[in-house]
């Protein structure tokens, strides 16, 4: 596993937006290293959603991110809406 990478971020994000998208970037890492409460991610996923929108610009920084580091927002997101668990422990692929 790669720790020295970097997280997609857009220049015109403001400290407070980045500090947004990062919480979710955090919490997805951490559901990939350690595993994560399915209410915070879902908590961080909605926070990113007001800084990102739009479902193209997510689906480009999900796949900048899975290149940098190999983890996905999408999938994390997929399998928080699937399980019925209060933590959520994700596989690398």
């Amino acid at each position: 596993m790669q720790t020295n990478y970097s997280y997609p971020l857009e220049p015109d994000w403001t400290p407070d937006e980045v500090v947004q998208v990062m919480h979710l970037y955090n919490s997805v890492e951490q559901a990939y290293e350690f595993g994560v409460k399915v209410a915070d991610l879902k908590v961080a996923y909605r926070a990113f959603k007001t800084v990102v929108p739009s479902k193209m610009q997510e689906k480009q920084l999900d796949k900048a991110l899975t290149e940098a580091c190999g983890y996905s927002i999408y999938r994390c997101m997929q399998a928080a809406q699937k399980t019925d668990r209060t933590q959520l422990k994700m596989t690398a692929n």
